[in-house]
């Protein structure tokens, strides 16, 4: 891990020249937490729809000399076989890289009407006992492949693969990432998926960063976040704030999504060459946000390759067993 410095603020020092006045940071907002190794943030390449996307990411992040902690998918391990998921595990493996696959049925692609309406409805979450049993299905078929990172956007899913976890039935070292369109957006409620047994919680990309010192006044459950977000999550671009995103909200995944560009969940193979071409360039906008932090001696202070667990959080005690 590079320590950290303290990082150049952009157009600074010419403002200065010119008598235009910079606000001063207050150390106070600082995050005083890290990752257990140390580090202050991390990097995930999101939508990685299967093998071949992979190998995109993969040759494309050597090729840029991009470092990648995680990658993750979003049409969910149903929509994968097993040679498919066997082969993305492998390839992580080669390149110390950890893999997180979506768990299964959610009210965005099922029969209810509510979510296709102007209010969203219940949006992602799994309606009702199949879809729940779905969703354990899913997280206990991509485990015994040995994918360890599942990516959840349900709490009564999150609660019950926790518990799951807790009894055994899946690794002790397996962890669950909150999904973005599920994501906290105050403290209360970020430290409530903590305790519901997230490992690291997407936010929404339009958190100040206000809101950010906010919740790391009350946790320090790893925090992820778009740097650049889809449209369907508002499609904005913070790149010039990525060294005050890790500052104030470290543990930090820094996300590198990509606007401007349509939907591909659930991926099929009619969406192949526009998934590539995205995955592709994920990984050059993730190597434009780290030649910035570079450019403003803000590129310290990262994780090193191959971390992947969030230290200890808080739980919820998780309640006894039926007839206990």
């Amino acid at each position: 891990m590079t320590a950290p410095s303290t990082p150049r603020r952009p157009g600074a020092d010419a403002l200065a020249r010119i008598g235009h006045p910079t606000p001063a940071v207050q150390t106070a907002d600082a995050s005083p937490h890290t990752f257990p190794d140390g580090g202050t943030w991390r990097t995930e390449i999101p939508s990685v729809e299967g093998p071949e996307a992979l190998a995109v990411v993969l040759k494309e992040s050597a090729r840029l000399d991009l470092p990648v902690h995680r990658v993750s998918q979003g049409s969910g391990v149903w929509m994968l076989t097993d040679g498919e998921i066997t082969d993305m595990v492998d390839s992580c493996a080669e390149r110390d890289i950890e893999l997180c696959l979506f768990t299964g049925p959610r009210g965005t692609w099922d029969i209810g009407a509510a979510t296709r309406t102007d209010s969203g409805g219940a949006g992602l979450r799994a309606r009702g006992h199949d879809a729940l049993a779905g969703c354990v299905e899913d997280a206990l078929r991509a485990a015994s492949l040995g994918v360890s990172c599942l990516l959840v956007a349900d709490e009564g899913v999150l609660w019950t693969l926790h518990r799951l976890r807790a009894a055994g039935l899946l690794p002790a070292d397996t962890t669950f990432k909150l999904s973005a369109l599920s994501g906290p957006v105050n403290p209360a409620s970020y430290a409530v998926y903590e305790c519901l047994g997230a490992d690291s919680l997407n936010v929404p990309s339009d958190l100040t960063l206000a809101h950010l010192t906010e919740i790391r006044r009350v946790s320090r459950a790893p925090m992820d976040l778009y740097v650049e977000a889809p449209d369907d999550l508002g499609g904005y671009i913070r790149m010039y704030e990525a060294a005050e995103l890790i500052r104030r909200g470290a543990p930090l995944y820094l996300k590198f999504g990509l606007s401007r560009a349509p939907g591909i969940y659930p991926y099929g193979a009619q969406l192949r060459e526009h998934t590539l071409a995205t995955a592709r360039e994920r990984v050059r906008r993730g190597r434009l946000v780290l030649d910035l932090l570079a450019r403003h001696g803000a590129d310290g202070g990262m994780s090193p390759l191959g971390s992947r667990l969030p230290g200890p959080l808080n739980r919820f005690r998780s309640a006894p067993d039926a007839g206990d």
